[in-house]
């Protein structure tokens, strides 16, 4: 018979598998082996505190762990099972991903998935290639599939809270810097039109770039820019838990 221990371990591998064509820098660069697998070793609930649970991409993953601490005592803090991807893929998974419990709080984020051309012909990692490839969504797609995401979330009756999109360097493979601010636009109208708070991690990153980011041309940070996105993600949570 086969251990509990090895039985959880397994699971957790499975959970954290990459997607297809995706890397370890989409699922968050600097995780690797356990510390990876800790974003996606959700907790035992403690029934006496509220349930929060985040979404979004591999920026997500990273700063999941140091939230999980900083909230320690305040909230059992859940993520999804994987990479949140775009926000259409997003808006197919929730049914799965929100399951049948009860959530005080969602945090969530789409985005940089979005705006990434990518060609099946690219050596780059994930196929991004700005030059030839096709953007995942354009600007009003991306608006539609919020839409669709953002009316299934409220039908939680958690409290929600949006993400802004961080920001996209210079050189990057895949995606345009600047693209970020037209997406980030077109989600702050879907939040404020469906009364969703926002909390501006564009700007949080902004305050200490390039300094944190993980090497340039990439749109992620190292340890200590995930702790520092961590800080306000658990700051605006905490704020708004009922």
């Amino acid at each position: 018979m086969i251990p509990a221990k090895t039985v959880l371990a397994l699971l957790l591998l499975c959970s954290a598998r990459p997607l297809a064509g995706e890397s370890l820098a989409d699922r968050g660069e600097l995780y690797t082996g356990k510390e990876y697998q800790q974003a996606f070793a959700n907790p035992t609930d403690d029934p006496k505190l509220p349930r929060v649970l985040l979404i979004g991409d591999s920026i997500s993953i990273g700063y999941t762990v140091p939230v999980r601490k900083l909230l320690a005592g305040k909230a059992n803090v859940h993520r999804i099972p994987t990479n949140g991807q775009t926000a259409k893929y997003g808006a197919s998974q929730l049914d799965t991903w929100l399951g049948k419990e009860k959530w005080d709080l969602i945090h969530f984020n789409w985005g940089l998935w979005d705006l990434c051309y990518r060609s099946p012909k690219s050596k780059n990692q994930g196929h991004r290639d700005k030059v030839h490839g096709k953007v995942s969504a354009t600007p009003e797609q991306y608006r539609a599939h919020l839409e669709v995401a953002v009316v299934r979330l409220k039908a939680t009756g958690a409290t929600l809270v949006w993400a802004s999109t961080t920001p996209v360097p210079e050189n990057e493979a895949g995606r345009i810097k600047g693209d970020e601010l037209v997406y980030n636009r077109i989600a702050r109208e879907v939040m404020e039109k469906h009364g969703v708070a926002i909390d501006d991690l564009h700007a949080r990153a902004m305050r200490k770039l390039p300094g944190i980011a993980a090497k340039p041309g990439d749109v992620h940070f190292t340890p200590a820019g995930y702790s520092f996105l961590a800080e306000q993600v658990a700051s605006e949570i905490s704020s708004r838990l009922r």
